[in-house]
């Protein structure tokens, strides 16, 4: 198992470094959050694991959120709970305990995806949700023309959605979830229409998989990418993306029900 950080970052990103502003950018989308809503069914209690900066926490439901990184639960703003200091994979709670659980942008973190999936479904009584990508998809994004280290990097780092849902068992569907153009989750895709927001090193820095590659691959992007915007040669490949109301990428939500309950 990797170390925790100074920060408590339990994953491979150490979140005391990247994690800084990340809530400026990292702004839970509301399409995206209906969606993650609408999965959790009836539940009352829920249980939020790897819940950083508090994105998608139901605010009408009884949400125990879990977060090992300092900077990300110092981030979260005072209307919402304030998170437990544990790790997915060692979750401090008796079996059963939640009505519901969720994790969104979390598990490509996990040092042990399996044990943090049981986890998740040992202290959960209804529906597990999951807000992922699916790691054969990232390459629709144009960012594969400019920085194919990232993509590579992230693909590498996230499970696929298979994986994920047959760790946790039960009743499982894997849902696409098309990204607006307008997100206001800065996740990388968001930006597929909006191509001069990721010449913001803020708004790359809250994306953990640049932290990964070298400042020649930033460099590169930044030069390569700069000069196609100024010439008109994206907007000639791509131009279409800018009023294009949705893309369909990577995002992915997977569900987890117990046999003994029904898909939505």
């Amino acid at each position: 198992m990797n170390a925790r950080t100074t920060d408590g970052s339990a994953g491979d990103a150490d979140y005391g470094v990247i994690g800084r502003g990340y809530a400026d950018y990292r702004r839970p989308d509301p399409r995206i959050a209906s969606a993650i809503r609408r999965q959790l069914g009836d539940a009352v209690t829920v249980l939020n694991v790897g819940a950083g900066a508090g994105s998608y926490e139901p605010v009408d439901l009884d949400v125990t959120a879990v977060e090992p990184s300092e900077s990300m639960r110092r981030q979260r703003p005072a209307t919402l709970p304030t998170a437990i200091d544990a790790t997915a994979e060692s979750l401090p709670f008796t079996d059963g305990t939640f009505d519901a659980a969720m994790g969104t942008f979390t598990v490509h973190q996990w040092t042990d995806l399996d044990a943090g999936l049981r986890e998740l479904r040992r202290v959960t009584r209804g529906p597990v949700v999951i807000l992922s990508c699916d790691p054969a998809a990232l390459d629709r994004f144009w960012l594969v023309e400019y920085a194919p280290e990232v993509i590579s990097t992230e693909a590498r780092r996230y499970p696929a959605s298979a994986a994920i849902a047959s760790a946790l068992g039960g009743h499982t569907e894997i849902l696409d979830v098309p990204i607006p153009l307008d997100c206001s989750d800065g996740f990388g895709e968001a930006y597929y229409g909006r191509p001069e927001a990721l010449l913001d090193p803020g708004a790359r820095l809250a994306n953990s998989a640049w932290s990964f590659v070298d400042t020649d691959v930033v460099e590169r992007f930044e030069k390569s990418l700069g000069s196609d915007l100024a010439s008109g040669a994206w907007d000639a490949r791509h131009g279409e993306l800018r009023t294009q109301p949705e893309f369909d990428g990577s995002l992915r939500l997977i569900i987890s029900r117990p046999h003994h309950s029904k898909p939505l």
